[in-house]
This record gives structure tokens, sequence and C-alpha cells, in this order.
């Protein structure tokens, strides 16, 4: 357990573009904003918890021979985490899993329509069936889809139900579906890799005309091989952000700067959640400062986003900033 700590004796480095925070943590810490550019070495070694986006990669560079024992990350992915890092030298660390899920969800939603595939039923590949696959698999069930998944990690553990033995191997979702999304984590060992999970292969056991949509993380695609191909796809999430390939943007139908789960709730929530978990640690009682509801479905003019990353794609951070929250 972490003894109670008084607000003088905590130090807080936050990423100052994490919205909903300010106010929350001032009764409790001495809190410092920052941009992403200055969050580094110096300015942490006397802090006691960074709480940052994917825009700060946390590894020894930025944390050797800090005080820091606490990180938390407002965003669903952690890989910017060196979390075997932060194991060794006894540095907890949280993500904000399922935060976005609505927010990517609609994405999928609105890219579906956007395309004009939403006039008739169809049949849809799922690829990784978490927090947000779950949401897309009962959003394309609402529309009168068939849904064919894959998740081995959870065919493996629900695999003595009835319900575990609804996943596939991923070759058969490509042999049968129209529109493949991808809702995995970016992994490159273990039992379950999901580097390059879309790959030459792959794509050759897909319909020449299946959609490929990748809005979990950049790498999960091989996007040279998907470009060889020539299927139709929709890039959120790209390999090399924020310095794209600009033949993979000249081919893909939709392309967006990583922002499908740049929502007000996706936010929200994900600062909730920081809050827990800094609450839980330095055994405080932080709030978020204002109160919001959201709408359950949240469609918007995704084509919109495309064009103008299409027109500007040296801007792609910038423009992804500068992203107004939907």
């Amino acid at each position: 357990m972490h003894s109670k700590l008084h607000a003088h004796e905590v130090k807080v480095i936050v990423d100052a573009h994490i919205p909903y925070l300010k106010g929350s943590l001032e009764p409790y810490a001495s809190v410092v904003y920052l941009e992403p550019a200055d969050i580094t070495a110096s300015a942490v070694h006397d802090a006691d918890c960074v709480i940052i986006r994917t825009r700060t990669h946390v590894d020894a560079h930025l944390l050797e021979g800090s005080r820091v024992k606490l990180v938390l990350t407002a965003t669903i992915g952690f890989d910017h985490i060196d979390t075997a890092y932060c194991g060794e030298h006894g540095i907890e660390w949280h993500n904000c899993p399922g935060c976005n899920a609505a927010g990517v969800c609609d994405y999928v939603e609105s890219a579906l329509s956007s395309l004009g595939l939403l006039s008739k039923p169809r049949t849809i590949g799922i690829v990784g069936v978490g927090h947000v696959g779950s949401l897309v698999e009962q959003m394309a069930e609402r529309r009168g889809w068939d849904v064919v998944v894959c998740d081995p990690l959870r065919a493996e553990h629900e695999h003595a139900t009835s319900f575990g033995n609804r996943f596939t191997a991923i070759e058969a979702v490509a042999a049968v579906a129209d529109v493949i999304t991808f809702h995995t984590p970016l992994i490159f060992d273990g039992s379950y890799p999901t580097y390059h999970l879309c790959d030459a292969d792959l794509l050759r056991a897909c319909k020449p005309e299946a959609l490929i949509i990748n809005c979990a993380r950049g790498g999960i695609i091989d996007e040279a091989a998907l470009m060889a191909s020539g299927h139709a796809a929709v890039i959120d999430c790209w390999e090399n952000e924020p310095r794209i390939s600009e033949a993979m943007l000249r081919q893909a139908s939709i392309a967006t700067m990583h922002i499908a789960g740049y929502t007000r709730q996706g936010k929200y929530r994900a600062t909730e959640m920081v809050l827990a978990h800094f609450n839980r640690f330095f055994h405080t009682d932080a709030q978020m400062v204002e109160e919001l509801h959201f709408p359950e479905h949240q469609l918007f003019d995704i084509e919109a986003v495309s064009r103008s990353l299409k027109a500007q794609p040296e801007r792609f951070e910038q423009l992804r900033e500068a992203y107004s929250l939907r």
C-alpha cells in the first residue's frame, strides 16, 4: 500500500492536451502542464507521477534517475511505454482500455456509410473482439449484417463454453468477409503476435472486393502488401506515423490521421480512468470538474476528414492536434 501523501508532497507532470483534467488534481498535488515535446528527463526527474498520451515515450531515457512511481496514459494503446523497464524499477503504469471504444465503433460505421456499404446486409469479419470489436459486432448485427469473428486469445480462454466456439480462424474470416476490420493491440511476440497480421498471405485469401479497415494500431497491416493486393482500404492507423506512405494514402478509399477514437466521450472516459488510478495509488479523492453526457451513436462526415489529410499529408501531426473532438 502507498502511504497517503499531502498535496505539496506529490508532483505530477501532465500532457497539456489531455482534456477535462485541469482543476481535478490541483487539490491533491503540484501539477505542471507541458507540451509533449517538453516532457523530458529533466522535466520529470523530481515528479512522482506522469500523465501522458501516445506522443510521449516512457522508457529509461525519460525516467532513469527520476522519482516517478506512477505512469498513466490517457489512451488505450500502451506501446509507447517500456513496460519491462517499469516493472524492473517498481514503476506502476496503467492505460485506459475501452475508453474510446464507442468512438472507434462510430468511426467504422461512418466509414461504411460514407462508402455506401450500409444499403444492404453484408458479411463483416472482426479481428479482435475486445472493447471495440464487441461494439462493432453489435453495430453490425443492428444493421442486419452477418458477423464472423476471430480472437484466438478469447477463444482459448472460452474454449470450454459454447460461446467460445463462435470464434474462427482468421483465414476463414478472410474467405467470407466483405469487410474485414482489425481491433487488436500491436503485439510483436508471444503466442498471438499481431504485427503484420494482415500480410500478403492473408490478403490473397480475401475476396478481391473485400474492404480492409485498420483503426487499431499502425503495423497490424503490412501496407506494402496491402498496396500490392489492390484491396480497398480505410486507414486511420499507419505504419511510421506521422511520416505516412503517400502511396498508401492515395490508394486508401478513406484516410484519416489516427483520430478514430478522438471523441469528447472517449477523452472524458479516459480522464475518468486516469483519475481513478491516481486516486487508488495516492489515496486521494480527485473528481472530474465537469459532468458530461453523450449520445449513444455519433456518425460524422468522415469524408471531409479524409480530404483534409489527402490534401496535406505532410501536416499529419498538425491536423491530428487540431482535430475537433466530435
